[in-house]
Formats: structure tokens, C-alpha cells, sequence
């Protein structure tokens, strides 16, 4: 378990942020990088045709340290919906097959696959919420040999319901399918395995349970498509472009492995910086750790939740890290602000008050918190 680590965030004391899955705050560590890059950039003569690369090698290291990867199989994103649009550009399909999402699914992770049905004759097939929580079993009931894509995450951005997407991978395996994830609201959060569950995407941003910036992200490819077409053709991806003299010899190669796929101006000399302190920090202090110190605080919080009459998940269906809370009555919409006023800060996601709390949570955020819900219903 991991003692509370408020000290290694700027949080003041009055703050009960339990809103890791709508944007994290950043570490100290991370905010004085930034500061540093900044700094740097104002500096101009200091960057060398050197730092074009540094960083984003260090970040993909360090990323695939944290998923168990190959580095050389992760590119430089900006966002979610970049690295969908990847895979929706890259993946095969037939027409006739269907596209595999969930219902409510978030819509970076969906809008893509939309499209691509409309161009290539497919369809996108949403997976209703299962009544008994079990996103898994319905998951692997909806894949057939028609699938062609199973795009999921492996919790639902809601309420942190789970998806076992190492059983998933293996359903997609043994009738063809390809597997993409959406990793946004469980990386950093809980164990993930690219062996294990041997996606052929897997994708996320870092400003949410990777503690980094907006706007910076990582894409895991498949060694099997990684001869695929980019997005866009940038400079930087192209084979030999640490050579700044000879950038005008054009080339048709690319850059090995997942490179050929990162975002133009991946290099991001303010961004990385801050992604780097902040890999750097989950990886000293453990995914394991760090899922299992946040199943401690969930835990609490739902038995104290259904105590003061919400509904709650069931344990063994739940992520560790957040949480649904919901009530029979529905939810107002002014539900956040009520708490907000209260300075305890919580999403509305669907039906659900989203609890997301980090290491940075004290006891006297989560009895704040559960203080707030009591007052907020009466």
C-alpha cells in the first residue's frame, strides 16, 4: 500500500479532488519540468537537433516499461481519437462485418468506427449494459465470426465496471477479430499486459491515470501492422531524419517500428517533459501498488455509499480505481455543483456520480466526500 502522497501535488488542503478520471492533477514534478521546458523554449539556442528525439524515446521506454511493450512498438499521439482513427485506417474489414462497442461507450472511441461503417459497409454493433454488471460475459456472447473489430476499454469510463480483455483477446483470436483498446481510464490505474492480452491497438492519452499533460498520448501497435499508412506524412517519421542537413534527400522509408505512426511534431518540447516526471513516478511506485491502494479507498467509499442508500457495482465487477454511484430517483442535474459548493469534486457520467480518487486522497477527503453525498440527497 501506498502511504498518502498529497505532498507530491499542489492540492490545497480544502480540496477533495475525487476526479482522477476527468483530468489529474499534475505532480510537482511534473509541473516544474514544464516549467523547466519552458524555460528551455524561451531559450531557443539551447535546443539541438538532439532534443527532436530524446524525449519521445525516453517516453516511449518509459511507456512500455508501464504496459510491458516493446518500445519500438509504441507511437507518439495526441489524443484518443487520433490513435482510433489509426486503427479504423489500418485494421481490415469486409462488408457485412461489424465494429464491437459497448453501449455509452465514450465517443472518441466510437465516432471512427461510425464512419468506417459508412464508407466500408459494416456496421458498428453496440453491446448492451448487462442488468448483472457482467460486461465480460457479454462481451464474449457478442463475438462471432461477423467481428470484425472489438473496440473496447477495459472498464466502462462511466462507473468503472470491467471488461477482462485478456479473456476478450482470446475470443477475438480464435474467430479473427482484431482487438482495440482504449486504455484512457485504466493505464497507470491498474496492471495491463500488451503480452497478456496481446492487443492489436492499444491507446491512450496521459492527462488522466498516466498524471501527465493534455493533449499527449501513446499508441501501442501490433508488430503485424506496423507496415501500415500513417495519418499524415511529417518529417520526423521518415527514415534518417536525425540528419538535418540532409532532410531535403526525400525518403520513402520510414522511421522502424511504431514511428512511422507518431503525430508531426511529436517531439513536443513542452509536453514530454511532463509526461516523462510523471511515468517516471507510477513506475517507482508500482501499477500493482497503485491499484491495489485505490481498491482500498473504493472499497470504502462503496460500503459507506450503500450505507446512505446509493447503488453500488458489485465489488468483483468493479475496477479498483473508481467508481458508479447512482440513486433509484435519478440524479439531479446539479448534483457536482451541490458537492463542488462543498469544494469535493466528482463527475455526473450517465447515471452515475463517478468517484475517482488517486494517492493524493486523505481520510478527511473521503469523509468530506461521503459528508457531501449525505447532504446532497436529503
Amino acid at each position: 500500500m501506498i502511504p498518502c502522497q498529497r505532498e507530491l501535488f499542489e492540492i490545497p488542503d480544502d480540496i477533495a479532488y475525487f476526479n482522477c478520471a476527468y483530468t489529474a492533477p499534475l505532480l510537482r514534478s511534473g509541473a516544474a519540468a514544464g516549467r523547466a521546458a519552458l524555460q528551455a523554449k524561451s531559450e531557443s539556442w539551447t535546443i539541438t537537433s538532439k532534443h527532436f528525439f530524446t524525449a519521445i524515446e525516453e517516453n516511449r521506454m518509459l511507456f512500455g516499461k508501464l504496459v510491458a511493450c516493446n518500445p519500438n512498438h509504441v507511437a507518439i499521439i495526441p489524443a484518443v481519437s487520433y490513435g482510433i482513427a489509426l486503427a479504423a485506417k489500418n485494421l481490415p474489414t469486409q462488408k457485412g462485418q461489424s465494429v464491437l462497442v459497448l453501449e455509452d461507450q465514450f465517443p472518441s472511441n466510437v465516432y471512427a468506427w461510425k464512419r468506417l461503417a459508412d464508407s466500408k459497409g459494416i456496421k458498428v454493433a453496440t453491446i448492451s449494459r448487462p442488468s448483472d454488471h457482467d460486461w465480460t460475459s457479454a462481451v464474449l456472447e457478442a463475438i462471432d465470426s461477423n467481428t470484425a473489430i472489438a473496440a473496447m476499454p477495459n472498464c466502462h469510463w462511466t462507473d468503472g465496471t470491467l471488461v477482462d480483455l485478456i479473456q476478450v483477446g482470446e475470443k477475438c483470436r480464435e474467430v479473427g477479430a482484431a482487438l482495440v483498446v482504449d486504455g484512457t481510464q485504466s493505464l497507470g490505474a491498474m496492471p495491463f499486459s500488451v503480452a497478456s492480452v496481446q492487443p492489436d491497438y492499444l491507446i491512450t492519452t496521459a492527462h488522466k491515470w498516466l498524471l501527465g499533460p493534455y493533449s499527449f498520448g501513446f499508441c501501442h501497435i501490433a508488430p503485424r501492422w506496423q507496415t501500415g499508412v500513417p495519418l499524415e506524412e511529417n518529417w520526423l517519421n521518415r527514415a534518417g531524419s536525425e540528419d538535418f542537413a540532409r532532410l531535403v534527400d526525400y525518403r520513402d522509408e520510414y522511421q522502424p517500428g511504431a514511428r512511422r505512426y507518431d503525430v508531426g511534431e511529436a517531439s513536443n518540447f513542452i509536453l514530454a517533459p511532463i509526461a516523462q516526471a510523471a511515468l517516471r513516478q507510477l513506475l517507482a511506485w508500482g501499477v500493482d501498488t497503485i491499484a491495489a491502494t485505490l481498491k482500498s479507498k473504493t472499497d470504502h467509499i462503496a460500503s459507506k455509499a450503500r450505507e446512505l442508500g446509493f447503488q453500488v457495482s458489485p465489488d468483483n465487477t468493479r475496477a479498483p480505481h473508481m467508481l458508479g454511484l447512482s440513486i433509484p430517483e435519478g440524479l439531479s442535474e446539479n448534483f457536482p455543483n451541490i458537492l463542488a459548493q462543498e469544494k469535493v469534486f466528482v463527475s455526473v457520467r450517465g447515471n452515475s456520480i463517478r468517484v475517482a480518487p488517486h494517492v493524493y486522497n486523505t481520510e478527511a477527503d473521503v469523509t468530506r466526500l461521503l459528508s457531501a453525498l449525505k447532504k446532497a440527497i436529503l
